[in-house]
Formats: structure tokens, C-alpha cells, sequence
């Protein structure tokens, strides 16, 4: 078993293109559902709306894809509103149902024959990110680079370092609030010894950090775009505004017979999310060039959802941890199972075999990741850093 691949694979997942995708939708996801208790199960929609409104806008109309940003954050923006207005005053069964409904209609309309001049039908869009690619300062895209400080020369030595100790103290400080049992002070002796743990052992294991320059391209912004939406959220959260959010979530009555307009908040929130999702759906489009319909199935939300859950709701920790592990523990599970499996994909333990062939691994890690969950929500159904009592979610 080569341990060396299994551990570069899972290493690659946590930091990856998959990853930065789910922790901008997670984040989007986590203002609608974990803040402000509206339960969107139609993320896809909305991430579908950022990336056609990218294509489209680029392939047929010839603008920059900043126009395209624009035009997706239009549709998102519209898509919420037409969700938000019949459904908002009533319980928050009714907008589960309409926007799962929403996500599914979206994806059947861009993949109809009947429009396939305008959305490119199952084939998808392709061939709009061209511009993006051609403001990277990567020399050559087709090159495998690594991103540790002893990888590079001269000041991106310096430069990578710092980024790292800064992501090592990040990591230390979530710990320290995931072994906060709720107490708001942050312990800065156990948080900064935490980190430089978390640093020196990122130090062995950079070697296993190369990526393509295309790909370091879009996971760089990718990375930007995510952490610009955490420190968002995180701050609109914190606001005046953010308060009553969550006041709303507990008691919309209370709220309202203090004279706050509680559909406004929802809408919104919901607009809000919309707009998170939409970011999510352009990195997702930007880093292959390429939209197909099917990438954005009914299943998608649900993924988004689980990995939000796994981090914790109602916490921005918990949106940007919660979609890293999620894909980590698939993509360990993934080559942890080709490991084991013989050269024709067979894996058999004891004589009973539990995969005939490697088309079976994928359902099977979802099974192994799923069950993982339902621990999870027996012993720690909060998530990693989230609260039981953020959970209390009655449907109102």
C-alpha cells in the first residue's frame, strides 16, 4: 500500500479546487439556513445562475468575464427574489419545497434541446475562461509548481512563508475555539503553540503541494474569493443586522412586535446566499472553462449541506473546515479502497467480496463517508465547531 500517494491525494483534496467550491456555497448556504433558519435546498440554482450567466455572457454577447460576474450576481439576485416573494411569509416547509423544485427546473431548462442555442444543451458552454487565464502571472500553465517556501526562490520564499504561518495560526485558533467548550476568550498560548504544531508539520508535507500553473491560478483566486466571503459573513453577522437574523431564526414573532420587517431580513438573507452561491458556481466554471447542466443536480445542494453540517452551522468556522474535511475524507476513502483493490478493481476482505469492480468505489466511500456522518449526528450532531443550541430550528 503506498501510503506516500494516499496521503498526497488526501493533502491535495483539502486544499483543493473541490474544497474552495463548497466553502464559498457553504458559506452562502450557511447565511440562509444556519443564520437566518430558511431552508434552501436549491444552492445548485443559484451556482448554476453564476456560472451560465458567466458563459453566456462571455461566448455570446463578447464582453469581459467581469461583465460575466455581473450578469450571474443579476441572475442569482433574480432567481431569489422570484423564490423569496411567494414563499417567505410562509413556513419554511414551503420554501424547502420550492427551491429544491427551482434547482431541478433550472437544470432541465439549460439542458433542454429547445434552448440549447442559448445554454449549449447537455454539452454545456465552453471555452469563456480564456480571459481569467490570461491574467495569470504563472509563466507556464502546463507546469507543475509547488506552493511550500522552500519550493520557491527569493522573496516568494518570504512571502509563502508568512502565508503559511498565517494559515498555521488560523488552524491553531480554530482548535482553540473547537476546545473552547463555549467560552468566547480566545487562549492565545494553546492557539499559537497549536499552529506552530500545525506549521512544522506542513513543512514535512509540502513536497506533496504541486499543483498545474492553470489550476494554481484558479485555486489562488478561488482561495481569495473564499476568504474575502468568510471575514463577510463573519463581520455581517457580528453587525446590527446580523442580530436580527438570528433573532429571527429563534422567534420571527418577537421580532416583528418590535417593529422590525421581518420579510425584508429573509429576503435579504436569502438574496445574500444567493449572491455567496453564485461566486461558488463562476470559481467551479472558471477552473475547467466548462458548464454542463448535470453538474448542478439535485444532489449538489446535498452535498453542500452535509459538508456544512460536518463543520457546524451557524459558524464561518465550521463553513470553511466543514467542506475541507468532507472532500478530504472522500478522496482518502477513494484511494484508500484502489489501494486495497486488486489490478481489476476487486476488493475482497475475508473472503466476501464488498466491490466487484472499481466503477463500485464511488457509491461505496459514500457510504463509508455516510455512515462516518450518522456517528456524527448521533454523538456530535452540532458539527465540528457548531452549537446545539444554533440547531434548534423549528420551521418558522
Amino acid at each position: 500500500m503506498d501510503w506516500s500517494l494516499i496521503l498526497e491525494l488526501t493533502l491535495k483534496a483539502f486544499f483543493g479546487l473541490d474544497a474552495v467550491v463548497f466553502v464559498i456555497a457553504a458559506l452562502g448556504l450557511n447565511v440562509q439556513f444556519g443564520y437566518a433558519g430558511l431552508l434552501n435546498f436549491g444552492q445548485a440554482a443559484f451556482m448554476a445562475a453564476g456560472a451560465y450567466g458567466l458563459g453566456m455572457s462571455v461566448n455570446y454577447w463578447g464582453v469581459s468575464w467581469w461583465w460575466g460576474l455581473a450578469f450571474g450576481a443579476a441572475y442569482a439576485a433574480v432567481l431569489a427574489i422570484v423564490v423569496g416573494v411567494p414563499t417567505l411569509r410562509l413556513r419554511a416547509d414551503y420554501l424547502a419545497i420550492v427551491t429544491i423544485a427551482l434547482a431541478e427546473l433550472v437544470r432541465l431548462v439549460v439542458r433542454s434541446v429547445t434552448h440549447k442555442e442559448k445554454f449549449g444543451g447537455t454539452d454545456g458552454l465552453k471555452g469563456f475562461a480564456s480571459g481569467f487565464q490570461n491574467l495569470s502571472p504563472i509563466d507556464v500553465p502546463g507546469n507543475n509548481y509547488g506552493i511550500g517556501p522552500f519550493q520557491a526562490n527569493g522573496l516568494m520564499t518570504v512571502v509563502l512563508f508568512v502565508f503559511w504561518a498565517a494559515v498555521a495560526l488560523g488552524v491553531g485558533l480554530a482548535v482553540d475555539r473547537f476546545l473552547a467548550r463555549g467560552s468566547k476568550d480566545i487562549r492565545w498560548p494553546r492557539a499559537v503553540g497549536i499552529g506552530a504544531v500545525v506549521l512544522l508539520v506542513l513543512l514535512v508535507l509540502f513536497p506533496f503541494f504541486d499543483y498545474l500553473g492553470a489550476d494554481l491560478w484558479v485555486l489562488i483566486v478561488g482561495w481569495a474569493i473564499a476568504g474575502v466571503c468568510a471575514v463577510f459573513v463573519w463581520g455581517l453577522m457580528r453587525s446590527p443586522w446580523g442580530r436580527v437574523l438570528k433573532g429571527i431564526r429563534e422567534d420571527e414573532d418577537a421580532v416583528r412586535s418590535l417593529g422590525k420587517n421581518v420579510f425584508g431580513y429573509k429576503m435579504s438573507a436569502l438574496v445574500i446566499g444567493a449572491l455567496l452561491g453564485m461566486l461558488a458556481g463562476v470559481v467551479n466554471a472558471l477552473r475547467t472553462s466548462n458548464v454542463q447542466p448535470d453538474n448542478f443536480s439535485r444532489s449538489l445542494t446535498f452535498y453542500v449541506m452535509t459538508a456544512l453540517v460536518l463543520g457546524g452551522v451557524a459558524k464561518v468556522i465550521g463553513s470553511v473546515v466543514g467542506p475541507m474535511l468532507y472532500w478530504s475524507l472522500l478522496a482518502f476513502t477513494d484511494v484508500f479502497l484502489s489501494e486495497l483493490s486488486d489490478d481489476s478493481g476487486r476488493l475482497a476482505v475475508g473472503g466476501f467480496t464488498l466491490l466487484e469492480n472499481a466503477s463500485a468505489r464511488g457509491q461505496f466511500r459514500l457510504v463509508l463517508v455516510g455512515l462516518g456522518l450518522i456517528f456524527l449526528m448521533v454523538f456530535r450532531p452540532q458539527g465540528m465547531f457548531g452549537n446545539r443550541k444554533e440547531m434548534a430550528l423549528d420551521g418558522r
